[in-house]
């Protein structure tokens, strides 16, 4: 019996992110649930908590394997922190790392938290993070009309707090065997602070929404990485 799939969606986009994958993975007979974080991420502080809680919902007494994308990446440490030993493993893919005592803006270049502080308006609110980019270089990602307009529909308005918010520290974090998919280049330091963790590291040369053009390929490596951890779990 394969353990429940949780794909964590970035909370600066939405669930949808997930969905194609999400297919591919229960048609080859994986429990999968996709954890929806708008509702806390509405909620107010503390963000990364309520997230962390609205995961570990998803499978209570089930075993488990965490697999986040992108900003979802620092919300497994707690969430496993939450599941205990019900976790049987973690994958990231083309995500940062849990970074425990520090804050969103913290693990961002100094240019980029100053533009993202100038972005957002007098209540504190950033716009959706499909508007921080230009409208062609979402299409380059994202070639597809209809797959583009879903994929936006789902992006939140986001509270700065958010992302200024300190992470709670995650004590014994890793707790499970763990794996990397990269997809980007952006996303190179992070691939290799997974191998000094001594994970398996997959590399399928795309780009940082893969998950929406090319979920079939994504879905393969997600799986190639699940195989890997529960055949070598101290790898």
């Amino acid at each position: 019996m394969h353990a429940r799939l949780l794909l964590v969606h970035s909370p600066l986009v939405g669930c949808r992110t997930w969905e194609p994958v999400a297919s591919e993975l229960a048609a080859d007979g994986y429990a999968v649930t996709v954890p929806d974080l708008a509702s806390a991420v509405a909620a107010g502080l503390p963000y990364h908590v309520r997230q962390a809680q609205v995961i570990a919902s998803c499978a209570p007494g089930e075993p488990v394997i965490l697999i986040g994308h992108s900003r979802a990446g620092p919300l497994l440490a707690t969430a496993g922190t939450m599941l205990g030993d019900a976790v049987q493993g973690y994958v990231f893919v083309d995500a940062r790392l849990p970074a425990p005592g520090r804050s969103w803006m913290e693990t961002m270049t100094p240019g980029f938290a100053a533009r993202l502080r100038e972005m957002a308006d007098s209540q504190g609110q950033l716009p959706p993070w499909s508007q921080w980019w230009g409208e062609e270089e979402l299409a380059d990602l994202v070639p597809d009309p209809a797959v583009r307009r879903h994929f936006v529909a789902g992006c939140p308005r986001l509270p700065l707090a958010m992302l200024e918010e300190v992470h709670p520290p995650a004590p014994g974090w890793p707790d499970a065997p763990g794996g990397y998919l990269q997809l980007s280049e952006a996303y190179e330091g992070e691939a290799a602070r997974a191998r000094e963790l001594g994970w398996p590291v997959r590399q399928m040369p795309s780009h940082h929404l893969a998950l929406l053009t090319q979920p079939g390929p994504v879905a393969r490596e997600v799986r190639q990485l699940i195989d890997r951890s529960q055949a070598a779990p101290d790898s």
